[in-house]
């Protein structure tokens, strides 16, 4: 199907882009070790990264659905990568970031919104609600290239460390968002093909899934056999268990600090 987007709809945010600036900068902060403190530029990269992977996530949403019959993405500004033009701002951007700040833990929220009215097909609706995720699992493929290829010789600790996490935060939204909770997306993925009346007795409880979840992840022996899955998965791509720790000790610089404890991870 082609669709008639003009450019302004089309062209990328300066929002994005600062994003962009920012991670770029704080990565070479990392990589150098420019920066006084390695955790604060861990922690500005990672959360950079972090936002630039949350637009492109639904980014992939807005753009499978536009093909897919929904002509109005464009006007929504969903094209642009600015997260601003988001529909639940703080579900898409503001929470995620929370949960990475307290748990450590990758889970994207609330999708751009999407006229489904327009869209024929289940097979399309499934694949709309897939492709954020599987934008994820590009993402992780992306960040453990330099592990599972070999190509670490020379690359500084901390900057190893902090792809390592920023992997596993990859790794973790991909895994979550494809669980079949409502108002998650693996749960958009199998609505299409569910009865009209399961739909509608479910529907009211979308709007709690995403909390429900992470509330789940709180509790020790579940966020333990969820880890133990994380990091199985991102020890096949190449990152072990330790590498995606430090990269977490580092980027909560604040629990050292406050805690006036010694770092455990080397950074050089």
């Amino acid at each position: 199907m082609t669709t008639a987007i003009s450019r302004k709809d089309r062209r990328v945010s300066p929002v994005f882009l600062g994003i962009v600036a920012v991670m770029a900068v704080t990565g070479w902060a990392v990589w150098t070790g420019f920066a006084a403190s390695p955790g604060i530029a861990v922690f500005l990269f990672v959360t950079s990264a972090w936002i630039v992977s949350l637009c492109l996530h639904e980014y992939a949403h807005a753009r499978t659905a536009l093909h897919s019959g929904d002509i109005t993405i464009g006007a929504k500004g969903y094209l642009t990568l600015n997260p601003l033009k988001y529909t639940h701002a703080l579900l898409s951007i503001v929470l995620p970031i929370v949960f990475v700040i307290l748990g450590g833990i990758g889970l994207p929220g609330g999708a751009v919104f999407i006229e489904r009215g327009r869209i024929q097909g289940r097979w399309k609706h499934s694949l709309i609600s897939a492709a954020g995720p599987l934008t994820n699992v590009l993402f992780a493929v992306v960040c453990t290239a330099p592990f599972w290829l070999d190509a670490l010789d020379g690359v500084p600790l901390a900057f190893r460390f902090a792809l390592a996490f920023l992997a596993l935060l990859q790794v973790s939204a991909a895994l979550l968002n494809f669980l079949p909770v409502p108002g998650l997306d693996g749960y958009g993925v199998i609505e299409p093909w569910l009865s009209y009346k399961l739909r509608r007795q479910i529907e009211p409880f979308a709007p709690f899934g995403l909390l429900f979840v992470f509330a789940l992840l709180w509790v020790p022996e579940v966020n333990r056999v969820f880890f133990d899955v994380i990091y199985a998965l991102t020890g096949g791509l190449g990152v072990n268990e330790v590498e995606a720790y430090c990269g977490r000790d580092l980027f909560q610089f604040w629990t050292r600090i406050w805690g006036d404890a010694t770092p455990a991870c080397p950074t050089s």
